[in-house]
């Protein structure tokens, strides 16, 4: 007699991560359907990820209305058929299945998954316990939550932070966000793998072990301080850690409330120089995607430099006026691409153009270039003549360690308040080169002469005998 209980396999989970934005998606499959959390914007990943798995998409779970990317969730759904489920609680203008907290859903007959009220970095933030259903010799059922997928709620030794709604709701998801993180831990066993969304690099995290790559509800709970720490020690620990976010985050919300469609990736209208020299004049935002090395030797006048090589869309959307017309210039044709992916995950959609090639390629004018340092030729310069030094750092980086009379500005503060700068020459700084790069392009670009530190300033501001304030 054949038996009738199901076979106990142990669910398949692809992660499908997105660096740049420090964010991680799911798919979980039996080996011939698949579930998937929290998809980015560009589908054609996770689609790619379930053809060559051999599984189909049927069920596709939100664990929050995200602030820092947008979704893919809706037009995954459309794509494949799949149910697509979103806290009941949460308000959106599209068709969806509501979940509740305690709802379970059989996404295959070994594949369970239960949706439990997380609320922290959003109210209705929900994470998804997934379970292999089996049974035990007396036939009764003995479900076992293999992996939790906890979105912005519990994350590797940290949690997601509870600020993004504003001021007046910190306090209360604060709180929540602890009370959160106690619950996954009680519920499920120690060996639970843990599947966060944020986290690595995300700003949607006020300081993760980014050099975690994996976890268990086990581990968390001897390590994690929201799981170690009594709560209202926490909670100012987690509210004193919180820093400045990007400013385009405002727009992620409203946007993945009203369901994004899925982008549009064909490659932008060609830009030749005329159309790039009155992109400049207009006042439109023409962005170098090469290294800070190249921009520097040779660059056309009045573009900015945010390179592919760092988190290019999160300082992109973290500057930019929203709305302005972006065109990108870059080697190849690959290039653009890569920053036009980037861009659609954060809701800049509309490039006006795009060219590639080299400089030369794009301007009939001279080009602009700008000198790199280090820091041990920032302290010799100061010997010798007055230069301004402009720390692009965060205002927490620079609390805790500055040079001594350098002028502390956030590079996304930086538009906004260049009248502060005294006249002359400039070195600006920021961590590693990165951020300075997109700073001197903006110093340039009005014609300020400047001069990129192009260096460590953590291994080599101090050895280079440069004179530092710390926190005390």
């Amino acid at each position: 007699m054949t038996d009738p209980r199901p076979t106990i396999t142990t669910p398949t989970i692809i992660t499908i991560e997105t660096p740049t934005l420090g964010n991680r998606s799911y798919l979980a499959h039996d080996g011939t359907v698949a579930l998937v959390v929290d998809p980015q914007r560009d589908i054609d990943r996770v689609l790619a990820a379930a053809e060559d798995a051999g599984v189909r998409i049927t069920h596709v779970f939100e664990t929050h209305i995200h602030n820092d990317y947008l979704t893919g969730g809706l037009s995954l759904a459309q794509a494949t058929g799949a149910s697509y489920y979103v806290n009941a609680e949460d308000p959106v203008s599209f068709e969806r299945t509501p979940i509740r907290d305690g709802e379970v859903v059989e996404v295959s007959p070994t594949m369970h998954v239960q949706a439990i009220a997380t609320p922290g970095h959003t109210y209705t933030h929900l994470s998804y316990a997934l379970s292999t259903p089996g049974t035990d010799p007396s036939g009764s059922a003995d479900p076992e939550a293999v992996a939790v997928f906890t979105g912005g709620s519990l994350l590797f030794g940290t949690t997601g932070r509870p600020d993004l709604l504003g001021p007046d709701h910190t306090d209360a998801l604060v709180h929540h966000q602890h009370a959160s993180a106690h619950r996954l831990a009680e519920l499920l066993p120690d060996a639970t793998a843990v599947m966060p969304t944020h986290g690595f690099g995300s700003f949607c995290s006020p300081g993760s072990v980014t050099e975690v790559s994996s976890s268990t509800i086990g581990a968390e709970k001897r390590t994690n301080p929201a799981l170690t720490t009594e709560a209202e020690e926490w909670v100012a620990q987690t509210l004193a850690s919180l820093d400045a976010f990007p400013a385009y985050y405002a727009h992620m919300g409203p946007g993945n409330s009203r369901g994004p469609q899925a982008p549009d990736l064909s490659f932008p209208e060609p830009a030749d120089k005329d159309t790039i020299a009155r992109h400049i004049r207009d006042g439109e935002w023409v962005v170098d995607l090469r290294t800070r090395t190249a921009y520097a030797s040779g660059h056309v006048i009045g573009t900015l430099n945010i390179g592919l090589d760092g988190q290019f869309a999160t300082y992109l959307g973290w500057l930019i006026p929203w709305g302005t017309p972006v065109t990108l210039l870059g080697e190849t044709a690959e290039d653009v691409a890569e920053a036009q992916r980037e861009l659609v995950r954060i809701g800049v959609d509309q490039l006006v153009g795009a060219a590639t090639g080299s400089p030369e390629d794009w301007t009939t004018g001279p080009l602009g270039t700008f000198p790199r340092a280090t820091f041990g030729e920032l302290a010799e310069v100061r010997h010798h003549r007055p230069v301004t030094v402009l720390d692009v750092r965060r205002e927490q980086e620079f609390a805790e360690q500055h040079i001594e009379g350098s002028v502390g500005i956030p590079l996304h503060s930086l538009l906004g308040r260049l009248d502060e700068l005294p006249e002359g020459e400039v070195w600006v700084h920021c961590a590693s080169g990165y951020r300075a790069s997109i700073a001197a392009s903006v110093l340039a670009g009005r014609g300020i002469p400047v001069v990129l530190v192009d260096d460590d300033f953590g291994a080599k501001a101090e050895g280079a005998g440069l004179p530092l304030v710390s926190a005390a």
